[in-house]
């Protein structure tokens, strides 16, 4: 049964004590319609009484003024928009918001206002971890050599590219070193990337001609790709490749310098967890704090 129940001003208050009577006679399973700032919401009643102690939940005994009845509906003067997420939580416990939701700190005021001081926390959290995480590749071609430069305003993201990029250095030779290929039955140096701050790392592959006639080549192999790249075109579309399926998206690229071929690209990536649900402490007393936990990890208990 869904409530709609036209009253006039002058016996607006009886209707509303009526009605405050019938919701509490209806079962859990009956509906209840909400006009919040003008967008109309139908949902059980069960959803509104997940949490006993927040606002929503007292509304239905009628002693709260901010709730009003307006032609049959509750009627809340509050944002209609970002009311959705506030019910999205109560019908599954669990904050789930588009990837490019941004307006944090007015949902948290809207949940802080119904009281439902599980989303809050919730929502402190998230506040923590909007920020995106920024990346730039600068990419320099001088002749037969590629440099690199790797920053990013995450350090775990830099270190985590030290871990999975190797440069290969072919010990100086006579032989003529060729781009296109890799030479067979050669002992190769692996080393690491140069970390010059916690924050940024650099590579070089290519060929290196500075000893006169023998010539030093690197190669770059970055994980899972087993691959050894001397090419720096090659080189820059694998890491390109390694950070989308990390999660980036590039956002933008540009020329640093015409005259020494510098060009830079730049990435972000939301670190947004996933749907996070609350975790009850075990006892009798109804819980007001919420303590975070991954659903996949509850779903492994």
């Amino acid at each position: 049964m869904i409530i709609d129940i036209f009253c006039s001003s002058e016996n607006q208050t009886h209707v509303f004590q009526s009605l405050v009577g019938s919701l509490r006679r209806m079962s859990s399973q009956e509906l209840v319609t909400l006009n919040v700032g003008g967008k109309i919401f139908t949902t059980r009643l069960s959803t509104i009484r997940q949490f006993p102690m927040s606002r929503l939940a007292r509304m239905l005994d009628g002693r709260d003024q901010e709730f009003k009845l307006m032609n049959g509906q509750i009627f809340v003067d509050r944002d209609g928009s970002l009311f959705r997420y506030i019910l999205d939580f109560l019908r599954t416990r669990l904050l789930s918001l588009p990837t490019d939701f941004s307006d944090y700190p007015r949902l948290r005021r809207e949940a802080n206002f119904y009281e439902l001081d599980p989303l809050v926390e919730l929502l402190d959290q998230e506040l923590l971890k909007s920020k995106p995480e920024i990346l730039e590749v600068r990419f320099t071609c001088q002749d037969t050599r590629a440099f690199f430069r790797v920053f990013g305003s995450c350090s775990s993201t830099v270190e985590m590219l030290t871990g999975r990029i190797t440069v290969f250095i072919e010990p100086s030779a006579t032989q003529t070193w060729s781009s296109s290929s890799f030479p067979a039955q050669t002992t190769f140096l692996p080393f690491p990337p140069q970390r010059p701050s916690h924050h940024d790392l650099v590579f070089q592959c290519g060929s290196d001609n500075t000893t006169g006639n023998q010539t030093e080549a690197r190669y770059v192999s970055i994980k899972p790709d087993n691959r050894k790249l001397a090419n720096g075109t090659n080189v820059l579309g694998l890491l390109v490749d390694t950070l989308l399926k990390e999660g980036f998206h590039l956002v933008g690229t540009r020329t640093v310098s015409s005259e020494d071929n510098v060009e830079c690209y730049s990435f972000e990536r939301m670190n947004r967890p996933e749907d996070l649900t609350m975790s009850e402490r075990v006892n009798s007393e109804p819980t007001i704090a919420a303590q975070l936990m991954p659903v996949q990890s509850q779903k492994k208990k």
